[in-house]
């Protein structure tokens, strides 16, 4: 059973030309993508077993990240359910020289765990661990509900 910050992954994308739009900033769905995998990572560290997309709750994209700026992904898992694991992502646009950083996207998977037939398998509960990650799990919850319709 993992504790939230042993679920933590953070992945950078360098923006190349042939990851942006016509308008020169990093394509949504690229964004996307790259959200989706690193949060899967997330949940199959805590699952154990492979963890397929089952819910994206509104993906709000706030800034472009410019070609040639990093994309930065951070994900965790602050809940789960019998089979489903709730992940925080977050992207930002990074600066390569600086490290200077802007959250750009904002989003809340849900994954479920499935076994070899692909079949939904139980999950243990995830374990907080330390205040920080009670801080993590906290923020987490706070924005789902703020998302909620």
């Amino acid at each position: 059973m993992a504790t939230i910050s042993e679920t933590f992954i953070e992945n950078r994308e360098r923006i190349q030309p042939n990851d942006t739009n016509n308008y020169g900033s990093a394509h949504g769905g690229n964004i996307m993508r790259w959200m989706d995998e690193v949060g899967a990572m997330s949940a199959m560290r805590h699952a154990g077993e492979t963890c397929v997309t089952a819910y994206v709750n509104n993906l709000d994209f706030k800034r472009p990240v410019p070609q040639g700026d990093t994309c930065v992904i951070t994900s965790y898992v602050y809940a789960t359910g019998r089979t489903s694991l709730r992940v925080r992502l977050q992207a930002f646009h990074e600066a390569p020289r600086t490290g200077d950083r802007e959250q750009t996207t904002d989003s809340y998977f849900v994954f479920v765990a499935v076994d070899e037939d692909g079949d939904p398998t139980p999950v243990s509960d995830i374990t907080v661990g330390s205040e920080r990650c009670e801080e993590l799990r906290q923020e987490a919850l706070a924005g789902e509900k703020r998302r909620e319709p």
